[in-house]
């Protein structure tokens, strides 16, 4: 994903990336080397070497760093990027567990009732357009268990627990 705009906001700490989902914000604290007040920001630039999907800022001390964009949309938790994230850990998964297993591949086929090409996309790591529910098919195919489990978010402070009093 290219990135449109980067911009400072001293005010804030952070820099502020634009690209076609929207603004995120990246903190300078979670930055190496991090813009401070001893070493301020010359300047911030979106990054043709790194073909746009990154940026670079240079402190005033000649320092500098660089950060992709796969770094921006992790700490914003964007749920698009961690969907691709689960699907290539799945993906993977289902490589490894395809390597272990004693089935042949016409056999784990035919269980997951898929086609050769839709199984070849669906152990392409590099394919995002697949869906998980067909790569849970084909984990199961395979006698691999699956499990979901789900948390509560990690960076919530106090959220609703369900007891709140509902009037009628």
């Amino acid at each position: 994903m290219k990135i449109r705009r980067v911009t400072a906001n001293n005010r804030k700490k952070a820099f502020e990336v634009s690209l076609s989902r929207g603004v995120y914000p990246m903190p300078y604290a979670r930055l190496s080397p991090p813009p401070s007040s001893a070493d301020p920001l010359s300047h911030v630039y979106v990054d043709d070497e790194l073909g746009r999907e990154g940026f670079t800022w240079v402190l005033a001390s000649a320092a500098e760093g660089s950060v992709h964009v796969d770094s921006v949309l992790d700490y914003n938790e964007d749920p698009e990027y961690m969907r691709e994230v689960l699907l290539y850990n799945l993906t993977v998964r289902a490589q490894q567990c395809l390597e272990a297993s004693a089935l042949s591949k016409r056999e784990i086929m035919r269980r997951a009732r898929t086609s050769p090409s839709q199984f070849y996309r669906l152990l392409d790591a590099t394919n995002t357009t697949k869906s998980l529910d067909r790569l849970v098919v084909l984990l199961w195919a395979m006698d691999c268990a699956v499990e979901v489990d789900v948390h509560p978010p990690l960076r919530s402070e106090c959220r609703s627990t369900g007891d709140d009093k509902r009037s009628a």
